[in-house]
């Protein structure tokens, strides 16, 4: 089940002209939150939007990290994209101590958003207790590719028509 607005962030970070540059964002999920969106307790195969990602962006890479320890006791969280569920993350422990950082999948590669998506956190497994706690710090690099409008050739101005 797909959760609220109140856990999604919009893509924000340092995209500076002239060129395009990967930039960084995060944001931190509060599972209180969720659990305030859904109104009943989170549940296995509830998906969490996160990150907003605008169609023509390439998300070079997205990962998480515990913030704080969930009270579940045994939570697996996903992180992906309506592309692929676990393209970044595949089973994380969202029990691990806190500073604990996930890995990517040993498959992982570079994901191109062809339509605006979000990144979002999918519960994999839960069970032993409902979660009412804990914070997981989502972060993504990501690189805007859509066209800039350079074709290569001379653009023509009136200057060239004023002699």
């Amino acid at each position: 089940m797909a959760l609220g607005d109140n856990t999604l962030q919009a893509a924000r970070g340092a995209n500076a002209t002239p060129g395009r540059r990967p930039y960084m964002v995060q944001t931190v999920l509060n599972l209180a939150t969720a659990l305030s969106d859904k109104g009943s307790a989170l549940a296995a195969s509830d998906v969490i939007p996160v990150i907003a990602v605008k169609k023509g962006t390439m998300i070079l890479n997205a990962g998480m990290e515990v913030d704080t320890a969930s009270d579940g006791s045994t939570l697996t969280l996903d992180l992906g994209t309506g592309a692929d569920a676990d393209c970044f993350v595949d089973g994380f422990d969202g029990t691990s101590s806190a500073a604990v950082v996930a890995q990517n999948p040993a498959a992982f590669q570079p994901l191109m958003a062809v339509a605006d998506d979000n990144i979002d956190m999918t519960i994999a497994t839960l069970s032993g207790g409902a979660v009412t706690t804990g914070k997981i710090r989502i972060w993504a690099w990501m690189m805007d590719c859509t066209d800039i409008g350079n074709d290569g050739t001379a653009q023509e101005v009136d200057r060239d028509t004023l002699a």
